[in-house]
């Protein structure tokens, strides 16, 4: 995954270093120039292939709370307490090279494809991986495909159009079939050694089972129902001070909603015997801004997360907090980058605490590219009692005194050599229980994932 990127109190600390320093000593500060070793669109192009076939099957338990679990769609005697889908989809990309000279131009292609090859009217819907028509109906195909322009001065590549996107405050997902996308523009420079900057308009979204691109941006716990935003503004970056240590600060805006300020700090230490220490925290920051459309939101929410590995085995302990009365929320589906979101539960209650312990082995030694971790959480101390009546969260409901639980168990294979090198196959389940307080659904879920990534230049 490429995290991060950098904050622009770093950025004009380096302009203002290079400013002061002899020529050669500032070129020196600087990443080659990768627009000087430009040969043209189609002599640097490159394709991406990634095949994937994706069974998912996840029962809401206690009749999904309401119906809350069931196919929301269909009329109430078709629903289903029950989601069970399995397809298979291609996702593909055509990178162009850039035009010679100092400023280059080029041109990215992306097309997506799906196809269903289990799931109806009563299992399709709920987990947004198999497409459904407008009254909610299964549907057995889905396409969709885009395109973005792109510009780039020495190592400075600035991009309009359907692309996909990798920040902790706006970050595509890619946790279903196919992956979700966004329109808009991005900057992403890479001039100044060890630092990276990003930015960002963004004015659509495609889910991940959508057939349409440059749909409404997509929020995930506000109540749909209340109009906010349309655009999601973002700056920051990340800089790699040492081998062992990265900090990553970003902010954000969701257009007369509320705005977001992150900040990242990862470290990790190596010793003899294959031993090694990792630590990383993260911090958000939201608070309603402009026009207030989600009503008053004040939230802090930070996690840390310590990882020890000894050869082949890891173990994790991480802590979360939640301080405001509103859940913690983000733009897309993937821009929550705390230490426990599991795989069906955020733990980002409002005034929750959480906790996390994990185990991984990595299973070398009997079969080459086999992996396992095992994950459990538990949350508690949710209170939304306090949230804004007239805001975009008091819809979900919470309680006082809100508390779950959850489980992860994965096992994964990667072929590591002969015609199938690089094929990944993956077997996921996960269960989460929770009060009524808490307001997050009883369900079990169970995924098996093949997936096959090629690529190639031309």
């Amino acid at each position: 995954m490429l995290k991060s990127k950098h904050s622009p109190v770093i950025l004009a600390l380096s302009l203002g270093a290079l400013a002061t320093v002899p020529t050669a000593s500032a070129d020196s500060l600087l990443n080659k120039n990768q627009q000087a070793e430009a040969s043209g669109v189609i002599a640097d192009a490159q394709w991406n292939l990634n095949l994937r076939s994706l069974y998912y099957d996840r029962e809401y338990l206690n009749g999904g709370r309401s119906n809350g679990g069931r196919n929301r769609y269909l009329p109430y005697a078709r629903r289903s307490d029950e989601a069970r889908e399995w397809g298979v989809g291609v996702t593909a990309e055509l990178k162009s090279g850039f035009t010679p000279g100092p400023v280059g131009f080029g041109l990215d292609a992306q097309l997506y494809l799906g196809h269903k090859l289990d799931g109806s009217d009563y299992s399709v819907g709920k987990i947004r991986m198999l497409p459904v028509s407008d009254d909610g109906y299964s549907l057995d195909e889905m396409a969709r495909g885009g395109v973005a322009a792109k510009m780039r001065i020495r190592s400075s590549e600035l991009r309009y159009g359907e692309q996909r996107v990798k920040t902790p405050v706006f970050s595509s997902s890619d946790s279903r079939l196919l992956p979700e996308s966004m329109y808009g523009f991005s900057l992403v420079s890479r001039d100044i050694k060890g630092l990276s900057l990003q930015a960002g308009r963004f004015t659509g979204s495609t889910d991940r089972n959508s057939r349409n691109t440059n749909n409404d941006l997509t929020i995930n716990y506000a109540n749909p129902a209340i109009l906010l935003g349309d655009s999601f503004s973002y700056l920051g970056g990340n800089y790699t001070l040492s081998p062992a240590l990265n900090l990553s600060l970003y902010t954000a805006e969701l257009e007369d909603s509320w705005n977001t300020h992150y900040l990242g700090i990862n470290h990790s230490l190596k010793w003899s015997g294959e031993r090694s220490l990792r630590t990383s925290f993260q911090i958000y920051h939201s608070q309603d801004t402009g026009k207030s459309l989600a009503g008053e939101v004040d939230n802090t929410t930070a996690s840390l997360f310590v990882h020890y590995r000894a050869g082949a085995h890891g173990f994790g302990l991480g802590y979360q907090k939640v301080d405001g009365d509103t859940p913690f929320d983000y733009v897309s589906r993937g821009a929550i980058w705390l230490s426990n979101g599991a795989q069906l539960s955020d733990f980002n209650g409002p005034n929750e605490r959480s906790w996390q312990l994990r185990y991984d082995l990595d299973m070398a030694a009997i079969m080459p590219g086999m992996k396992l971790r095992a994950s459990y959480f538990r949350g508690s101390g949710t209170d939304g009692t306090g949230v804004d009546p007239n805001g975009s969260y008091a819809w979900l409901g919470y309680g006082k005194g809100g508390k779950h639980w959850a489980r992860d168990l994965r096992l994964d294979y990667t072929v590591q050599g002969g015609g199938a090198e690089g094929l990944t196959l993956s077997l996921i389940h996960s269960s989460h229980r929770a009060n009524v307080a808490q307001a997050e659904l009883d369900d079990d879920q169970i995924r098996f994932l093949i997936e096959y990534p090629i690529s190639g230049a031309f």
